[in-house]
């Protein structure tokens, strides 16, 4: 039972982490062809991307596509682990 909970939440961690060092990767200079770079962008851009879609376009350089992502993982969170502590 708590396998499952801790499997879930791990998941998640996981998701915000990747998506924190995307959201650290806009503020600096990196070469994107690089392989680990490749793996952070392509994880969190399927994620990022619907998110974007319902966003206006602001004049300012600035994506506020991961706060709305953040915001729902860890909505989705909550309730994936409430699920699971009331299956088992």
């Amino acid at each position: 039972m708590l396998q499952a909970v801790y499997i879930a939440d791990l998941f998640f961690k996981i998701l915000n982490l990747i998506l924190f060092l995307r959201v650290i990767l806009s503020w600096l200079p990196h070469n994107p062809q690089q392989p680990l770079i490749r793996i952070i962008y392509e994880g969190t851009e399927p994620l990022l991307a619907p998110f974007r879609r319902l966003m206006p376009r602001t004049p300012l350089p600035i994506d506020f596509s991961p706060v709305l992502a953040f915001f729902v993982l860890n909505i989705i969170r909550d309730v994936v682990i409430k699920a699971l502590l009331n299956f088992y």
